[in-house]
């Protein structure tokens, strides 16, 4: 490690930005023979090759939240998708001697036929919602889909051994399809997905301590406890928690404590009054990718411009929020849009699952998608930032957004 790459607590400079990089964009490939950044577990592959992904502080998992009675971000579809990931499972986790991970491959219609079995329905609506999950469980790394291809992702390392019985015990229990059953491939849904690079399947788990042995070790059990119940809360609570509900919030020594953790990880404490989450440290946004692609961002920009600034204009929202009670209709989108159906649904689809638009049902009224939770971990110079784009879109020759591009340009 040279001079530059060496802080205080022996982080690389660059462990905070591949976190972030981690967070918006899944698990990181790794190089042959590359560690992993500190507070990561490191998938090895046959070919030294690897992948990372952040761990929990102290072994907790996401029932740490459950336990404290906050909600997690919303899944689309939760339960299509735990009863297809189960059908995963039961095809891929073969010997069950093994760990669940890297298990072995499956065919995409044996999996269906398992998850038809599994739910003992056959029609089609039930299958064009499986499908649905398999995209979202490839999409946040749960699985692996190509060429008609299942293999069990990378975030299945991260089940703890002590739930590896009861994940035996959901395997045994499920049943094996009908064989009579037969399901065509899916070509629309192969191609839906990116190929991943060719890896061996034997694979094993390296590492996972996290980083944060010096900040918590100055602390007693309860304390340390509060703080990792703190920690999970505000990185991973859909909405921003109560500071009376966390006692690592209500301290200013241990809030303290608790943005040093978020800093290792290139995020920050961002309050909302009374209430608390995390956001992108801004240095580090800044040297992270942008993400999501270059389609989610300009229907995101067409639902804020319709939900958010023109609502702001007629004086129906306060001018602190980005969040709105007035979708934009799918009409709306595709009446402003050059992109093709296919690709709109496909950015709105990635947008909700990113949690930056939600959807609301029609019903009385129109239905739509308005700004989703992710927009409560703002900070103030993104606040601003944000507002300055939605000034350039939305008026672009407005003295507003003249004013904005020389204040750009002079700085």
């Amino acid at each position: 490690m040279n001079e530059k790459d060496q802080v205080v607590g022996h982080v690389s400079e660059d462990d905070p930005a591949a976190h972030a990089r981690a967070r918006a964009g899944g698990p990181l490939r790794l190089g042959a023979g590359v560690a992993a950044p500190a507070g990561m577990l490191r998938l090895s592959y046959g070919d030294t090759t690897g992948t990372a992904l952040p761990v929990w502080p102290d072994g907790v998992t996401p029932s740490l939240l459950e336990e404290h009675q906050v909600a997690p971000m919303p899944i689309e579809r939760a339960g299509e998708a735990r009863r297809v990931l189960a059908a995963c499972l039961r095809c891929c986790w073969t010997d069950l001697t093994t760990d669940p991970w890297p298990g072995g491959s499956a065919p995409v219609e044996q999996v269906l036929d398992t998850y038809r079995a599994l739910i003992g329905r056959t029609d089609d609506l039930m299958r064009n919602w499986a499908v649905g999950a398999l995209r979202r469980l490839h999409d946040s790394a749960w699985i692996v889909l190509a060429d008609g291809i299942v293999r069990l992702g990378p975030r299945c390392a991260l089940w703890p051994v002590e739930s590896y019985s009861q994940l035996k015990e959901l395997v045994r229990r499920i049943p094996d399809p009908d064989r009579d059953l037969t399901v065509v491939a899916d070509a629309d849904l192969v191609a839906a997905v990116p190929e991943p690079e060719a890896q061996a399947l034997e694979g094993r788990v390296e590492g996972g301590g996290t980083e944060f042995g010096d900040l918590l070790d100055a602390y007693d059990e309860r304390r340390r406890a509060e703080l990792v119940a703190a920690f999970v809360a505000v990185e991973h609570a859909a909405e921003p928690v109560l500071e009376a509900r966390f006692a690592a919030l209500r301290d200013p020594a241990m809030r303290h404590t608790l943005a040093e953790m978020l800093a290792l990880r290139g995020r920050v404490l961002v309050a909302h009054r009374e209430r608390w989450t995390s956001g992108y440290a801004d240095a580090v946004a800044a040297r992270t990718p942008g993400v999501p692609g270059e389609a989610e961002r300009a229907v995101l920009a067409l639902i804020l411009v319709h939900s958010v600034a023109i609502p702001r204009a007629e004086g129906l929202l306060p001018e602190d929020t980005w969040l709105s009670p007035h979708p934009t209709p799918v009409d709306e989108l595709r009446r402003h849009t050059q992109l093709p159906i296919g690709e709109l649904e496909s950015a709105l689809r990635a947008l909700r699952h990113a949690g930056l638009v939600g959807q609301v049902k029609a019903g009385e009224e129109q239905g739509g998608y308005v700004p989703g939770p992710q927009f409560h971990r703002l900070t103030p110079a993104a606040r601003q930032r944000l507002q300055e784009e939605l000034i350039l879109a939305a008026g672009p020759h407005t003295p507003l957004a003249t004013a904005v591009r020389a204040r750009r340009a002079a700085s």
